[in-house]
């Protein structure tokens, strides 16, 4: 039974009254069934999160990681630093790292090793422009994404991916993938892990990113190979976000 993991990137947003918000509210709030839920802040806040979340069941995901582990590398944070903050998860290859900073897969490839190789889950995101689905290339487009990582790992390292399906075309727009068309994607996704072994495609999680909200949560998560979502916008309102989470399991 794989447990449903619900993502809130903060991106470049947040302030320390919203942390501490998050850290309030999640304090008191009991979730209905079996969730794991992972806030993704911006660098400056991760201790202030750390500190927040201790008695809540928020864990900490870092945005992004450089895959040198220290040197000269003004600006850059190393997957062994977000260790130290009791990081848990690292987003690899958001669209807008691909797309605004030019990350290609090779340096995809190389973020996701670097935080497995320190004992962090990566969170590999693939996803599809919309001329990329206009013009039908929505599978060879994720499933080039996914196989190129997928393929350069050792089998036991596969196992400790989670791989989020984020259609670009839906992130910070308001229009969202039919939940027909996501688990048409994602059910395409676990098809390929197959390939490798029927128990890795069992137990690798898929999440859903894609202005995921409260209204279409619990659709979207009733999908059965949609096993949680990377929550952009709706992430930075508490209510709501507390509302997608109790839509989970």
């Amino acid at each position: 039974m794989r447990t449903p993991l619900l993502a809130g990137n903060w991106k470049m947003n947040g302030s320390t009254d919203l942390v501490e918000a998050f850290g309030r509210t999640f304090a008191e709030t009991k979730l209905t069934k079996e969730v794991e839920v992972a806030i993704f802040p911006p660098f400056p806040y991760l201790e202030s999160a750390r500190r927040a979340f201790d008695s809540t069941p928020l864990r900490l995901g870092a945005q992004t990681l450089n895959p040198i582990h220290f040197g000269a590398h003004t600006g850059e944070v190393s997957g062994q630093m977000l260790c130290e903050f009791r990081v848990r998860y690292a987003l690899v290859g958001h669209s807008e790292r691909r797309q605004l900073y030019r990350e290609s897969d090779d340096q995809v490839f190389d973020r996701l090793l670097a935080a497995l190789t320190v004992g962090l889950t990566p969170v590999l995101c693939v996803g599809e422009t919309l001329e990329e689905r206009d013009a039908g290339r929505t599978m060879e487009v994720v499933m080039r994404q996914v196989g190129f990582v997928m393929s350069r790992l050792e089998p036991e390292q596969r196992t400790q991916v989670v791989i989020a399906y984020e259609p670009v075309w839906a992130i910070g727009t308001g229009r969202t993938a039919t939940p027909e068309q996501a688990q048409g994607v994602m059910a395409a996704i676990r098809d390929y892990q197959a390939s490798y072994s029927q128990e890795l495609a069992e137990a690798l999680r898929l999440l859903y990113g894609g202005s995921m909200n409260a209204d279409n949560a619990a659709e979207l998560l009733a999908q059965p190979d949609i096993d949680g979502g990377l929550v952009g916008g709706a992430s930075l309102k508490v209510d709501d976000f507390v509302a997608i989470c109790q839509s989970a399991g």
